[in-house]
């Protein structure tokens, strides 16, 4: 038998493991950098018409991906659809949107991306999941560099947009428990039900885009440019480099490799921006960035 035409089974599976590592890679640097795509097209259009364009957008691209995979697009439990999508799509995209016109990409990032913190005594008290001893540990990592982000001591212009991030944050965790209360009782594929959430919150951006005056549309390249990124990379190649990876790597290995996001956001923020944070504000996104390593490691011993 030729083994150069015939692979044994571990060398694919090392290549379909380094593929989903690049998958990873990849991912993180469009969604980490999409943060100062979101930032700075606010220049040009208001954040609840960019939320409704983006995610209307993204949607319909996901909705073209399904198709060309000839994946099913028939899903069930509409109404937990509706408020996954409501929640995850509609509420979550305008809350960072809004935070981002006073606060920074990067800041912003790491404050939404304190989700799982949130997600952990939620799905205590939802779904009765005991807290054990890395996620103690991870909980107090997080609260402290909250502290040192926020500096609640102080008063200062931007705790407005900190506390929307939180709440994004907060909006993210409630979400999660509505797709595992779907999961639970309705198991579906991840892609259509991440299409036809999607849409479902677009639809309420565009309603709350109707409802809420803001200012007109500026139709520059930059902005046409931040729509195709987001509806292109951000959306429908992002989301179906996420999937490839959780299919060849553990979840753990994947959530551990997606903590990739803030940090590239963080650094596209200082290049990009100039969002040089001070030394608290360093520290603390630091011990939020270790929490979140510690709170991936559990499951990293887990199978696939």
């Amino acid at each position: 038998m030729n083994t150069e035409e015939n692979p044994p089974q571990g060398a694919g599976n090392r290549r379909n493991e380094r593929l989903a590592l690049m998958a990873l890679a990849g991912m993180a640097l469009v969604w980490g950098y999409n943060w100062v795509v979101m930032k700075k097209v606010l220049a040009y259009v208001g954040p609840f018409d960019f939320s409704a364009l983006r995610t209307l957008l993204g949607a319909a691209a996901l909705l073209v991906v399904l198709k060309a995979l000839r994946r099913p697009m028939r899903i069930r439990a509409w109404p937990r659809v509706v408020l996954l999508g409501v929640l995850q799509t509609g509420v979550f995209s305008a809350l960072i949107q809004i935070a981002l016109l006073q606060g920074g990409a990067g800041k912003t990032s790491i404050l939404v991306y304190t989700m799982p913190f949130w997600v952990i005594p939620l799905a205590w008290a939802a779904f009765g999941e005991r807290i054990r001893g890395l996620q103690w540990l991870a909980l107090a990592l997080a609260a402290a560099g909250l502290l040192l982000i926020l500096e609640p001591w102080h008063r200062h212009a931007g705790i407005a947009s900190e506390a929307l991030a939180l709440a994004a944050g907060l909006c993210w965790a409630l979400a999660t428990l509505v797709a595992k209360w779907i999961k639970r009782d309705y198991p579906m594929d991840a892609l259509p039900l991440t299409a036809w959430q999607m849409l479902f919150g677009a639809l309420a951006l565009c309603l709350a885009a109707w409802v809420v005056p803001e200012r007109p549309i500026e139709p520059v390249t930059y902005f046409y440019g931040a729509l195709a990124y987001n509806a292109l990379l951000a959306t429908a190649l992002a989301w179906f480099l996420w999937l490839f990876a959780l299919q060849h790597l553990s979840a753990g290995m994947a959530g551990l490799s997606s903590l990739g996001v803030p940090v590239v956001g963080v650094l596209a923020g200082w290049l990009e921006l100039g969002e040089v944070p001070g030394g608290l504000e360093l520290s603390g996104m630091i011990l939020i960035g270790v929490a979140l390593a510690v709170i991936s490691l559990r499951p990293m011993g887990g199978r696939k």
